[in-house]
């Protein structure tokens, strides 16, 4: 939800605009500052974000985004698979239109998943079905030294110079493909997945209503199966914990975590989540768990979109239909609790991509003693007593609560 000036806002970002209730209370009963999450050398993606600000070593732990898809649906890699996220997307005019697919449904996407699996998969390939746009691509003996792009940050470029590409002088194992042999079989994937989706009922039907397609596949973010600690084993002080989240990607890396999945009805990563279902679920696990990561996606998939008003509504939904009653069931609790309360990454409205800037956060318990910060936005945070953490420093700080 963090994100830049806007000239339509009066020059203000959308947390100074929108000034939502609950964030805005916590920030002046609490204390603020800004955390860096990702670490350098790496692309600011929620992959990367979310592990680092569950106090992982990304240098130590990070494969990318396909092997933590590959956890959440329960694909379990072995270790000649080299899993990819594979996005379906929508191109017109050779440019990339949108990263989703024209705000792709699972129902649909499986449909269109197990069509290419047919076409295009064989004892090498394997397309896994996962949640709307977001599935899984596996190249068995894949090589993961390839340089791709991430659809979502390429809006409205032509895709044909963001094929994928190998790094210069990638290593090989034996009986792996090398990198070369990686690209250009992704590469062909990438047009055959084209030729076949133009010809499918789904896209034919959107065809003629005029409606955006879901015509190609962009697979990006690979890797190996990663050996991770769980989050007990790295903090004694957590001794179970559950993620909530609509997105598949969390859900992986709450699994590598040792994270119980709490899966919720109607939650969709877009601002038609099930905000209520997703506060309900974690009051629940607070009462069990001793570490609750909940996870909404709406305020992001609104940034890629450059959808200024979606944004505003999402920010405000998630305030007041999921942080407020969390409030309200915590102050009935016996026991105290610790919220804490950032985005992952900016994805600014009028940019629609990512960026690697640092983000605001609140930490507030009962008896915190609060800071001289009033307001929970870009700007103000800067002047919080926790001043600038990076990576680990965030949880590290969590832990001595």
């Amino acid at each position: 939800m963090a994100d830049h000036h806007v000239a339509r806002l009066g020059n203000k970002t959308l947390l100074q605009y929108a000034r939502p209730q609950y964030m805005e209370q916590l920030a002046k009963e609490g204390r603020t500052g800004r955390l860096i999450t990702v670490p350098e050398g790496f692309p600011p993606g929620s992959e990367v974000a979310n592990t680092a600000i569950l106090g992982y070593d990304l240098n130590k732990v990070y494969e990318g985004r396909g092997p933590l898809e590959a956890a959440s649906i329960g694909y379990e890699m072995s270790d000649d698979d080299f899993a990819i996220r594979c996005n379906i997307i929508t191109l017109e005019d050779g440019k990339i239109i949108t990263h989703n697919g024209g705000n792709l449904e699972t129902k649909d996407a499986e449909v269109l998943i197990q069509y290419l699996n047919e076409h295009l998969g064989n004892e090498r390939v394997k397309f896994i079905t996962g949640i709307q746009y977001r599935h899984l691509l596996v190249i068995k003996g894949g090589n993961k030294h390839i340089i791709c792009n991430p659809p979502h940050d390429h809006p409205n470029e032509e895709w044909r110079p963001l094929l994928v590409k190998a790094e210069a002088n990638a290593p090989q194992k034996e009986g792996q493909l090398s990198a070369h042999e990686t690209t250009d079989l992704l590469n062909e994937l990438i047009i055959k997945s084209q030729e076949l989706l133009a010809k499918h009922p789904y896209n034919l039907a959107k065809a003629v209503k005029g409606e955006r397609q879901a015509n190609s596949i962009w697979p990006w973010s690979g890797g190996y199966r990663p050996s991770m600690q769980t989050l007990m084993e790295q903090y004694p002080q957590v001794k179970s914990g559950a993620v909530i989240s609509a997105v598949d990607l969390i859900q992986g890396i709450g699994r590598y975590a040792g994270l119980r999945i709490v899966k919720v009805p109607g939650a969709t990563g877009l601002a038609n989540t099930n905000y209520e279902g997703k506060a309900q679920a974690a009051i629940e696990a607070l009462k069990k768990d001793d570490f609750v990561f909940v996870h909404v996606e709406a305020t992001d998939e609104a940034g890629h979109d450059g959808d200024l008003e979606l944004k505003l509504k999402a920010i405000d939904y998630l305030d007041k239909r999921l942080i407020k009653p969390i409030l309200d069931a915590i102050n009935e609790m016996q026991e105290d609790v610790c919220v804490a309360i950032l985005p992952d990454h900016p994805t600014p409205v009028e940019l629609r991509i990512h960026v690697n800037e640092p983000v605001p956060f609140i930490i507030w318990h009962k008896g915190i003693t609060p800071d001289d910060v009033q307001h929970y936005d870009e700007e103000s945070c800067v002047s919080g007593s926790y001043g600038l953490l990076q990576l680990n420093e965030f949880m590290n700080e969590l832990m001595k609560i």
